[in-house]
C-alpha cells in the first residue's frame, strides 16, 4: 500500500515539474515584455483614457473637475474656428500628401532601374529631408517664402508676371508654403518604402511581360502598381493620419502668431490653443476625440479606395 502511495506521489511530482517549468518560462517571457507595456501604459494608454474622460469635464488645469456631459462637444462643433481649422487641415493635407504619394512611386521606380548610376547617393539625398531638423526646415522655407520681392518664391512667380505674395499672412499663400514644406519633408520617406516594395517584386514577371510584348508603361500599370498595393495602402494610411495631425510645420513656419490667426490653423493647433493658451482642457480633449473619429473614418475610406484600386488593376491585368 505504501509503495502504491509513493508511486502516486512520484507521478504527481513528475506531472507538476513540466508545468512549473512552463510557468517559469511564461513568467520569464512576461518579465521581458513588461517594460514595454509599463511604458506604453504610462505615456500612451493613460493619457488617451484621461483625455476621453476629460472631454466630458470642465477643467482649467488647476482645481477640481466639473462634469458637463456633452457640453464641450457642443461648444467645439458650434465654433466656426473649429470648422475653419478642419478645412485648413484637409486642404493642406490634400495639397501636401496626395502629390508626394504619386511622386514617391515615380522616384522609387527610377531609383530601382539598373541604368541609373549613383543610386545610393540619390537614395540618401531623397531621404535626407525626413531626418532634417524641423526648425532648420522652417528657417529655410521661411527665407524662401519671405514677403520680400527678392525671396526665391516671389522671384520665381515674378518670372511669370505674378505680383509678390505675402506668404505668411495671405490665405492661400500660407497653405501653399506649408503644403510644399510637408511635401518636401515626407516625399523621401514614402519613396524609400515604395523602393523596398519594388525590390520585392520578382524580375521574372517583367521579363515575361517583355517577351509578351508589354511596354514599360504597361508593365508599370499592370505589374508594378498591383504588386505595390500593400505598400500603397500603408503609405496612404500613414499619410492620412499624419496630415490630419499636422502641427509642427505650420506652428514653426508661422511662429508665435500661428495660434492667433486662422489662415493655416489646423485641428491640432486649435486644440493646443484651447488647452495651453485659453486653459480650456475640456474643449481641447473634446476636439481630440472628434479628431480621432475623423482620422478613423478618413483612414478607413482611404484604405477602402486604395484596396479597390488594386483590385481593379489586377482585373485589368488578367483580362488583358
Amino acid at each position: 500500500m505504501e509503495s502504491v502511495q509513493k508511486r502516486q506521489h512520484a507521478s504527481k511530482a513528475a506531472a507538476k515539474t513540466p508545468l512549473s517549468e512552463k510557468k517559469k518560462d511564461m513568467l520569464s517571457g512576461y518579465l521581458y515584455m513588461a517594460p514595454f507595456f509599463i511604458i506604453f501604459a504610462i505615456i500612451g494608454l493613460y493619457p488617451a483614457v484621461f483625455s476621453i474622460i476629460l472631454a466630458f469635464q470642465k477643467w482649467t488645469g488647476l482645481g477640481a473637475m466639473e462634469f458637463v456631459g456633452f457640453s464641450n462637444f457642443v461648444v467645439v462643433l458650434q465654433d466656426p474656428l473649429f470648422w475653419k481649422s478642419l478645412y485648413n487641415t484637409v486642404i493642406i493635407g490634400l495639397m501636401g500628401t496626395a502629390p508626394q504619394l504619386v511622386v514617391g512611386i515615380i522616384l522609387a521606380y527610377f531609383l530601382n532601374m539598373a541604368v541609373i548610376r549613383f543610386t545610393n547617393f540619390f537614395r540618401v539625398t531623397i531621404f535626407m529631408p525626413y531626418i532634417t531638423s524641423m526648425v532648420a526646415v522652417a528657417l529655410v522655407f521661411g527665407v524662401f517664402f519671405s514677403s520680400s520681392e527678392t525671396a526665391l518664391a516671389n522671384y520665381v512667380i515674378g518670372l511669370f508676371g505674378v505680383d509678390p505674395v505675402s506668404w505668411k499672412t495671405s490665405e492661400w499663400g500660407a497653405k501653399i508654403a506649408i503644403s510644399l514644406m510637408v511635401f518636401w519633408r515626407w516625399v523621401g520617406y514614402n519613396t524609400i518604402i515604395y523602393l523596398a516594395g519594388l525590390q520585392s517584386i520578382p524580375k521574372d514577371l517583367y521579363e515575361a511581360a517583355t517577351i509578351d510584348g508589354a511596354g514599360k508603361v504597361q508593365q508599370f500599370l499592370h505589374i508594378t502598381i498591383p504588386l505595390l498595393k500593400p505598400f500603397i495602402v500603408l503609405t496612404v494610411f500613414m499619410s492620412t493620419v499624419g496630415a490630419l495631425q499636422l502641427f509642427a510645420e505650420p506652428a514653426v513656419f508661422l511662429g508665435s502668431s500661428a495660434f492667433n490667426r486662422d489662415e493655416a490653423m489646423t485641428v491640432v493647433m486649435y486644440l493646443y490653443r484651447d488647452a495651453f493658451n485659453l486653459g480650456s482642457f475640456g474643449t481641447a480633449s473634446a476636439t481630440a476625440v472628434l479628431l480621432l473619429i475623423i482620422i478613423v473614418a478618413a483612414a478607413a475610406i482611404n484604405t477602402w479606395l486604395t484596396s479597390g484600386f488594386g483590385r481593379k488593376q489586377k482585373r485589368r491585368a488578367f483580362t488583358k
